[in-house]
């Protein structure tokens, strides 16, 4: 089965298998990064970033240039000719011109599906408004994998910002697809998972899960604990904020009534959400998983440009 010109736009257009193929290449980048290093020599990664990044964007650039490709592209829309007014129709079709494949991140949702229409190379969403971040979900399997060696019968916990973390949306569309996993959904009531993932998603596909307000009720139950931002600028008011943020603050105590074996995974960047102390627990994987994001990217490019 080949993937050579497919575009990844949600986490469902590769089948398991397709998945499998990916997360095994990079197993093997990971044991043997030297004997990649030329694989895309003469290639070009175009990145079009529409709003701010550091992780997907420098894991995408240093993936590209690892395999001995090279990369262009922008980091913000006013240095383009977005900035004029060019649509996405055109934008893609112009970078289609000088580049292999393309890597976009977009404040609109849909927009990298947009761009798909008309785009002659490969496609890659990193993240359309608060819909979803495919290449996110990647990493976290292939964390999950190297670390659980199964994608199979876990209850994953998913605390924080439900409602707009695009990463919370992917990864439950993607977990779900595999076999006896179970969801325990941890957020106030005002961000709790959005009703299109409630029913398309867990209903839909009969997927065992339950809402919580309290991490410390269920934090005993999990295999693994994917923390997000409790995103200030999403409450009505200031008073609400206040009342629940230090709810979703994992902390050394927290911990202490966890399984020894769950793992703590996060997108990532953090802001107060988890303890710095707890970097230091080896249960907190969210750095390796930062890391596993440029391996599995690497492994994704070659895929989807056919290389050997």
């Amino acid at each position: 089965m080949t993937l050579k010109g497919r575009h990844l736009l949600d986490p469902s257009d590769f089948s398991l298998e397709e998945l499998s193929e990916i997360f095994e290449l990079a197993d093997s980048i990971i044991n043997d990064p030297a004997s990649f290093s030329e694989k895309c020599k003469g290639k070009i990664l175009a990145t079009l970033f529409y709003e701010p990044s550091t992780r997907t964007r420098f894991s995408f650039e240093a993936a590209m240039l690892r395999l001995g490709g090279q990369v262009i592209g922008f980091s913000e829309p006013s240095s383009s000719s977005v900035a004029k007014g060019e649509s996405i129709a055109d934008t893609i079709r112009t970078i289609a011109c000088y580049a292999d494949i393309a890597v976009m991140r977009n404040p609109k949702e849909g927009a990298p599906r947009i761009a798909s229409m008309y785009a002659s190379i490969p496609v890659i969403n990193a993240g359309d408004g608060g819909h979803q971040h495919p290449t996110q979900t990647l990493a976290d399997l292939l964390t999950i994998r190297s670390v659980k060696h199964s994608l199979d019968n876990l209850t994953i916990g998913c605390c924080g910002d439900l409602k707009f973390g695009r990463t919370i949306h992917s990864l439950i569309k993607a977990l779900g697809r595999y076999k006896n996993n179970a969801f325990v959904l941890v957020s106030p009531k005002e961000l709790q998972v959005p009703e299109y993932i409630l029913n398309e998603v867990l209903n839909k596909g009969q997927l065992p899960f339950k809402q919580v307000e309290k991490l410390e009720e269920v934090i005993s139950e999990l295999d693994i604990l994917y923390m997000t931002r409790v995103q200030k600028e999403r409450f009505f008011n200031e008073e609400d904020y206040i009342r629940l943020k230090d709810s979703y603050i994992l902390d050394n105590e927290k911990m202490k009534h966890a399984r020894p074996d769950m793992i703590v995974l996060h997108p990532l960047p953090r802001v107060n959400e988890i303890a710095y102390e707890v970097d230091d627990d080896p249960r907190a994987f969210y750095f390796q998983q930062a890391k596993f994001g440029m391996f599995v990217r690497m492994a994704l490019i070659l895929k989807l440009l056919g290389v050997e």
